[in-house]
């Protein structure tokens, strides 16, 4: 945001610009002007540094769940899709949700147990394991490069994930536009090969020949979908058992 900001400070202090200014002399709002970009420089500088410090601690905390054979499954997603609410409607945890640009500007992370038939490689034998569901940054349709540092974390946590359970707005006017670019950013990241499941949201929004006709669509774009509703909590154990059949 403050990227954002920085090049635009100066249309919002034009007015004052005018007040006093001439040959050789400065208005306030070109004072004003400065000081505002050194701050908010200075800003930047300190939140870079804490990138890197948070990059670090979530390295390390991504080797300790390793090593207690911890199932990842991130959620990923256009902005605004419902993540932080799909989250709380599969871990029971209590997610910031917000209906705007950005509501999440952070991963979170919850773990659960979750007991049931193995998945691939198990056997089909009944287990208990440990699942950390982790939130993630919404993607945008041309993310500016000054921004891109700031969603490394995301990428990084999506990167180190066992599943990938792809949040989409089915009831967006522009949902299959939303999905191709979050295809395409995985796929610039690598993580296009990952297990992915498809969790077409808030299809509680949608009549019933509206759901069919979407989910036979998302299917026929190569991916496992399950129609559900994070609000409502339907089809939330339909979208637990394809994750668990990827695991």
């Amino acid at each position: 945001q403050l990227a954002y900001l920085l090049p635009r400070l100066t249309r919002m202090w034009v007015h004052l610009s005018r007040i006093r200014g001439g040959i050789g002399l400065r208005g306030p709002g070109e004072t004003q002007l400065e000081t505002d970009r050194r701050m908010i420089r200075t800003k930047i500088g300190k939140l870079k540094k804490d990138l890197t410090a948070v990059t670090e601690h979530r390295a390390r905390l991504r080797e300790r769940s390793r090593d207690r054979g911890v199932i990842k499954v991130a959620l990923v997603g256009y902005t605004n899709a419902g993540k932080s609410s799909l989250l709380r409607a599969l871990t029971g945890a209590a997610a910031h949700v917000e209906d705007r640009l950005f509501a999440t500007l952070d991963t979170a992370s919850r773990e659960i147990e979750m007991r049931g038939t193995g998945g691939q490689g198990d056997g089909g034998t009944d287990t208990a394991r440990k699942i950390r569901f982790t939130d993630t940054v919404g993607f945008i349709r041309k993310l500016p490069h000054d921004l891109v540092a700031s969603f490394r974390s995301t990428l990084e946590e999506a990167a180190d994930s066992d599943v990938l359970i792809h949040v989409v707005d089915v009831a967006h006017h522009d949902w299959q536009e939303q999905i191709a670019v979050v295809n395409q950013t995985l796929e610039e990241a690598g993580l296009s090969s990952r297990p992915i499941v498809m969790a077409l949201n808030k299809a509680d929004l949608l009549d019933e020949p509206t759901k069919d006709r979407r989910r036979r669509e998302a299917e026929e774009m190569g991916f496992e979908a399950a129609l559900v509703s994070a609000m409502g909590q339907e089809g939330v154990t339909r979208l637990m058992d394809e994750v668990s059949r990827k695991m």
